[in-house]
């Protein structure tokens, strides 16, 4: 193979698969947009990228009087659709890992009821199959049918009802899931079934780890908040700042227009979107 072929582009992941039983089997590791959420979310961006644009760089091209002339409204034009352009194409997978991860940490709590849910069915005498009927009439009561976890039960029983080994419909749950917890849940669940181990203490012990770990991760939240929110308010502080600057004294706003404003400015944009960035990755906890 030639030095200088180029790399074959790893296929995507499906957002679905088919299980065992030809049934829709959701991808909790990716999340693909559909059109109408593309345009929302892209003309959210655009807008308020176009406005603070507008914001830091309007009047650009004024002539010598301070008036504005076909020049002037090309520029601040161009420079609200580039700035606009540009934050509706950083904010899109921005907004689509939100969702992912969140998709997943709601699943991640749903699949702790369903343990507990387990571990009562199980310890009142059910047998495996009978205990996921169970877990299902008891989580129903909870979670309404499009609930990831209502939706994940339908799978497994339409496989126990089918001849599918429980096992194995609960590992593909977790190799689906993309959560190291429900993975390893389905791994253990898999080698004690066959072997004939204590199902119960097995499931008590994955929930109470999840549990644990679910504490642990809203204390260094809680703690971790302010921060969060200073971030935030920091984020905003230099559009308020801006915005009150022209507003209060238009003399002193035209400065920004100058070419030293202009290089100032996109220095101090650059900078503050910059640490925005490495902020989130500091504080970012995965589960």
């Amino acid at each position: 193979m030639s030095l200088f072929s180029k790399k074959e582009k790893k296929p995507e992941e499906p957002q679905y698969y088919l299980s065992a039983t030809n049934m829709p089997a959701y991808n909790y590791k990716v999340y693909y947009m559909n059109k109408s959420e593309k345009l929302f979310y892209f003309f959210l961006a655009f807008a308020a990228g176009a406005a603070v644009g507008y914001l830091f760089y309007g009047g650009i091209g004024k002539n010598a009087e301070g008036n504005w002339e076909v020049s002037t409204w090309i520029i601040n034009i161009v420079i609200m659709s580039l700035v606009g352009l540009l934050a509706g194409k950083i904010y899109l997978p921005i907004r689509t890992e939100q969702i992912r991860r969140k998709k997943q940490t709601d699943l991640r709590y749903q699949f702790r009821e369903l343990l507990d849910a387990l571990s009562t069915s199980i310890g009142s005498g059910k047998n495996v199959f009978d205990a996921f009927h169970a877990a299902k009439d008891d989580l129903g009561i909870i979670y309404n049918a499009d609930a990831s976890i209502m939706k994940e039960l339908d799978l497994i029983i339409s496989g126990i009802d089918n001849n599918v080994d429980v096992e194995a419909s609960l590992l593909d749950f977790g190799s689906r899931s993309g959560i190291p917890d429900i993975e390893s849940f389905a791994n253990v669940f898999d080698t004690c079934y066959r072997k004939g181990g204590n199902l119960r203490d097995v499931i008590q012990n994955t929930q109470q780890i999840i549990t644990e770990k679910m504490g642990i991760e809203q204390d260094i939240q809680t703690s971790i908040s302010g921060s969060k929110n200073e971030q935030t308010i920091m984020m905003f502080m230099p559009i308020l700042i801006v915005g009150l600057i022209k507003m209060m004294s238009p003399e002193f706003g035209k400065n920004f227009t100058s070419s030293a404003g202009i290089v100032a400015t996109t220095i101090g944009v650059v900078l503050f979107v910059v640490s925005y960035f490495v902020g989130k990755r500091i504080t970012d906890i995965k589960v």
